[in-house]
């Protein structure tokens, strides 16, 4: 009997290891794929440290990053804290209610969705992305939609991302950027443009992929009794309850803060590597913050037409604000304190307001779609997402730089 169990056991060992054996393609790949990442990984450093110098390089890198913590992470955070303590004051009292209320009759004809939608609207416009995933996944809020309708969440929440944050942000530019309020009301209008065309043309993306989902629910259940927020029954006093808004809010608000630092530190110290050029009088690299070989103005500056008649951008270094705007939006945000005191870049209330509907449209989509639609439990519609987000933000500027345009001449 023992020596039955232990052969059973010596031949699963075998079978475990058999498979575990990589196919000849695989042992390709195992050497293939490090391969190829050292040579971009060190053909990217090589190359930037011959121009800049390795030492210079380093020291740049390191500044750059040290001066983004401090002067910008830590601001940013200082916006996310007291945005997220106002956020929770607005949901313990009922606003973001009566703002989903008021909202209601605007989501079916401009985004072919549900009343109850404009509430993912309002919280993610004080949080972050995720939070339409999580009303998603709420039975109560899901019956509300089809299928096509509730895949469609994942744009829809996406382009109000962080709105509150940006809006702040922007605003409190007004002493440095003159107009600085109108550009960001410009570019908040130019948000919503971007998310109609991207709910859209995800809806209309999902419906030719699976007609099916037209008429499929997203949640099969009893009708529900009520809609919107269900209003709980407070026993504490309006202080107790201002007081625990404030200091939960506050809380997500750090939590937030510290989450947008790897990106701001990684992505703009990369970012910026590639749009400054050196610091010194004589055209020399002193191993300062921000320099670095400005590729993206270089590359920009071939089509600069381009986004001079598209955002109005008068120097091609604004560039480098929607590429970042791709991966975070919080990275994006850290560009702006160098492109404002920078002498050489014009930023001006246009780009505000073409940096806010980019900023809040695109919001990092590319590092959050696919968990999110993952998470939903529709992987297969990633490419689609990914696709119409990308029309829609691109709509967004184009739309905030005219509409500004217009403002303009009156």
């Amino acid at each position: 009997m023992r020596r039955s169990i232990f052969r059973s056991f010596l031949s699963f060992t075998k079978q475990k290891q058999l498979l575990a054996i990589p196919t000849p393609k695989g042992k390709v790949m195992m050497i293939l794929e490090p391969l190829i990442f050292l040579t971009l990984f060190f053909g990217i450093f090589c190359t930037i440290g011959h121009f800049m110098g390795v030492s210079e390089m380093l020291n740049t890198i390191m500044r750059t990053a040290f001066d983004l913590l401090i002067n910008t992470c830590f601001y940013l955070m200082g916006i996310t804290v007291l945005s997220g303590a106002l956020g929770k004051l607005l949901v313990e009292f009922g606003v973001v209610r009566m703002l989903e209320t008021i909202l209601r009759p605007l989501m079916r004809p401009l985004f072919r969705l549900p009343g109850v939608a404009a509430l993912g609207a309002v919280l993610t416009f004080l949080s972050d992305n995720p939070a339409i995933i999580a009303l998603a996944k709420d039975r109560e809020f899901s019956r509300y939609f089809k299928k096509y309708q509730l895949i469609s969440l994942t744009n829809f929440g996406t382009a109000f991302g962080m709105g509150l944050i940006v809006m702040v942000f922007m605003i409190a530019l007004s002493n440095k950027v003159p107009g600085a309020t109108t550009g960001a009301l410009v570019g908040l209008l130019g948000a919503v443009v971007g998310c109609i065309v991207s709910t859209r043309l995800m809806q209309r993306f999902t419906l030719r992929a699976h007609p099916e989902y037209r008429d499929e629910e997203a949640y099969e259940g009893p009708a529900p009794e009520t809609s919107g927020v269900q209003q709980e029954v407070h026993k504490e006093s309006t202080f107790i309850r201002a007081l625990n808004a404030i200091l939960d809010g506050g809380k997500t608000g750090v939590d937030l803060g510290l989450a947008i630092i790897p990106g701001v530190l990684v992505i703009s110290t990369a970012v910026m590597m590639m749009t400054f050029g050196p610091k010194g009088d004589e055209g020399q690299y002193m191993g300062v913050a921000y320099e670095g070989v400005p590729v993206l103005p270089w590359l920009a500056g071939k089509i600069s037409f381009v986004f001079d008649w598209l955002f109005g951008f008068k120097s091609p270094e604004l560039v480098a604000f929607p590429i970042t705007a791709l991966g975070a939006v919080g990275a994006a945000l850290g560009l702006i304190p160098a492109f404002v005191n920078d002498p050489s870049i014009v930023f001006d209330a246009n780009a505000i307001a073409v940096c806010t509907a980019i900023g809040m449209c695109w919001s990092g989509y590319l590092s959050t779609h696919t968990a999110m639609l993952d998470s939903l439990g529709y992987r297969k519609l990633i490419g689609k997402a990914i696709a119409a987000h990308t029309i829609g933000g691109l709509c967004a500027g184009i739309f905030a730089h005219w509409l500004y345009v217009l403002i303009a001449l009156f």
